[in-house]
């Protein structure tokens, strides 16, 4: 739950509560292990759950079970899931995200809702952004994981090169207006950490920057509703057949 290199060693991971547990099953999840609260197994909800995973879970007290969870107020119930075994390639992929340096679990698990949201099924990770699979990212993607191909690099050019479509980067100031930009194509959008946004050398590698108009005065948007904005920009051209440029 709490040790990212015993997660990535192991290639398994932890994920808790109801929702995160059942979106695991709908997507055909096959849970190592189930663990459960005593209290939790008089909830029918609970029970429910249980039965259709078709595992025996291991039960444990309630006390127990909080000292284990990463959560505030737990449900009491958990799944140990397999972490994907194989980074998948990029070089079919119609539209990708690329993170560099996103490091608020809570931003990364929101972009990755997002990402889902919009149809955008291959999320690439550079060396220092959060863990993908840490707790608070898992409860903030919502159970977008399981929708996702989400891959963790050291190289983020090697895997721009690999996806080989046309790469946007998000900037706060100096890029064309968003609308103005095609991403009806293979479009890979790439945006970098909060506060000192996507590197040089990233950035130097796009074929468009992309800036959204903001009111005067604010200088920046949270980089989870950035991207929000950016994907969503995609799917109107997308439906619509044309940027405004």
């Amino acid at each position: 739950m709490r040790d990212r290199r015993l997660r990535r060693r192991e290639a398994r991971a932890l994920i808790e509560g109801l929702h995160l547990v059942e979106a695991f099953l709908e997507r055909g999840g096959a849970p190592v292990a189930l663990l459960a609260s005593e209290r939790a197994l008089e909830r029918a909800d609970v029970a429910h759950l249980v039965a259709r995973s078709g595992l025996s879970p291991v039960v444990m007290s309630d006390a127990v079970f909080e000292a284990i969870a990463d959560a505030e107020a737990p449900v009491g119930i958990a799944a140990e899931i397999p972490l994907p075994a194989e980074q998948p390639s990029l070089a079919a992929a119609q539209a990708c995200v690329f993170l560099e340096g996103i490091q608020d679990m809570g931003n990364l698990g929101a972009i990755l809702r997002v990402a889902a949201g919009f149809d955008v099924h291959d999320v690439v990770l550079a060396r220092g952004c959060a863990d993908a699979w840490a707790p608070k990212t898992l409860r903030a993607g919502m159970g977008a994981h399981f929708a996702l191909r989400i891959l963790q690099v050291d190289d983020l050019a090697a895997a721009m090169d690999e996806f080989a479509g046309r790469i946007v980067c998000a900037v706060a100031h100096g890029g064309r207006p968003l609308a103005q930009i095609d991403l009806t194509g293979r479009a890979g959008l790439v945006f970098g950490a909060e506060g000192q946004g996507v590197s040089a050398a990233t950035a130097a590698r796009a074929a468009e920057r992309a800036t959204i108009p903001l009111a005067t005065g604010i200088e920046s948007l949270n980089v989870a509703a950035a991207a929000a904005i950016c994907l969503y920009e995609r799917v109107r051209q997308l439906r619509t057949g044309a940027s405004q440029s």
